[in-house]
């Protein structure tokens, strides 16, 4: 199954996964820029404090990088801006499960404290929800594509009864078992 082929470009989902990329995409472009007006030195890990977060450069860094990514994936749309928000959601709940064991260790390299941690398991939730919107539920419309997908017999069934009562809706004696549609027309 190729990701890429599943849903049309112009359907109407690829504006969920356009703007909850770009809204994620801004949120964390804010907060990484204001950490470099604050001038923060790359790996310091006294608690500085931008938005209520601890942060330092890196995290500015990091934080600058991952929010124009999103941008550029809301910018772009589509398939790629789903499975954008999919993978960077995942990534910020790994995050924040790596961040909770190493709090008030060397290893905390980009100054996390409680508050981040629980910003990355929210953010996380909140894109990987933007990019799964439509793709992943038990109760799909008949006429999402990635229903179709799945059930390719039963939505081949439909097709053909949509496809039967719009000709019968066009012609009425082509709704009459037996009857030919007509030559001249």
């Amino acid at each position: 199954m190729n990701l890429r082929d599943e849903l049309p470009v112009d359907h109407q989902l690829g504006t969920v996964y356009r703007y909850g990329a770009a809204f994620c995409g801004v949120v964390l472009l804010i907060f990484g820029i204001l950490g470099f007006t604050d001038q923060l030195s790359p790996f310091n890990t006294d608690g500085d404090t931008v938005a209520g977060m601890t942060t330092n450069g890196a995290l500015s860094l990091v934080s600058v990088v991952v929010g124009l990514g999103l941008i550029a994936g809301g910018v772009i749309g589509g398939n790629f801006a789903s499975t954008l928000n999919m993978t960077v959601g995942t990534l910020f709940l790994l995050s924040g499960f790596w961040h909770i064991f190493v709090l008030d260790k060397s290893a905390n390299f980009l100054d996390f404290g409680m508050t981040n941690v629980m910003f990355s398991f929210i953010m996380g939730l909140v894109i990987l929800t933007f990019g799964m919107y439509g793709r992943v539920s038990s109760k799909l419309s008949h006429d999402n594509p990635y229903w179709r997908r799945r059930h390719p017999r039963e939505a081949a069934r439909e097709s053909l009864a949509r496809r039967r009562a719009a000709v019968a809706a066009t012609s009425p004696t082509a709704a009459l078992p037996g009857s030919l549609p007509d030559a001249g027309s």
